[in-house]
């Protein structure tokens, strides 16, 4: 896959779900975003449950708002992103999308091992927020 030559023109998608409930919203869930250029995180709370629409608006707020549009976005085949509701957004926002398979790690690379490096420190800090929720 090419390299990106701008911040946020390409970027991975996925999921870190399973988690306690927590916060005021009581959020279990987030969505992680991973510039390819800069390699910059956004980890964005959220419930597992959101609908497709939640998930855009979500995205929307939080990324386009802020960064633009991207060109490519790499994402697995989650449901959400696989969507009639998010083709129509894709095409919407002129983005190509990307879906990665396990047979073709390539479309990840680093910044699937970065996603995973955040799911491991979301997990853990969401675990002690709980062991400690007292104090």
């Amino acid at each position: 896959m090419e390299e990106p030559k701008n911040p946020w023109e390409t970027i991975n998608m996925d999921w870190v779900t399973g988690l306690v409930p927590g916060g005021k919203e009581n959020f279990n869930a987030f969505l992680i975003i991973v510039d390819r250029l800069s390699k910059s995180v956004r980890c964005l709370p959220c419930h597992k449950e959101d609908t497709a629409m939640d998930t855009a608006l979500l995205f929307w707020n939080n990324i386009i708002s802020t960064c633009g549009a991207p060109k490519i976005i790499i994402s697995d085949r989650d449901p959400k992103f696989t969507s009639e509701f998010w083709t129509n957004f894709y095409d919407m926002l002129g983005t190509k999308v990307a879906f990665s398979t396990v047979y073709h790690p390539q479309t990840d690379g680093l910044a699937e091992s970065m996603i995973q490096n955040m799911e491991h420190i979301l997990r853990r800090f969401c675990a002690y927020g709980m062991e400690n929720k007292d104090h």
